[in-house]
């Protein structure tokens, strides 16, 4: 069943956080079969990431990438 004009509005306006985007990303390498290792490497590096890249600049690098 499709979702109401409210639910959409709310997902719209959740709040965004840099952790969020962590357990998106362990998340999806999770479910592609990546070892803990390598989960745990590129989580502490989105750390790093996050920390010296503006939300244009990570944007921008996304539409530029070959992903």
């Amino acid at each position: 069943m499709g979702k109401t004009f409210k639910e959409i509005q709310d997902m719209v306006t959740e709040p965004w956080s840099n952790d969020a985007c962590r357990g998106y990303v362990i998340m999806a390498m999770e479910n592609c079969g990546f070892q803990p290792k390598d989960i745990e490497k590129v989580v502490a590096e989105l750390y790093e990431v996050f920390d010296i890249r503006a939300v244009r600049e990570a944007e921008n690098h996304y539409y530029n990438s070959s992903y």
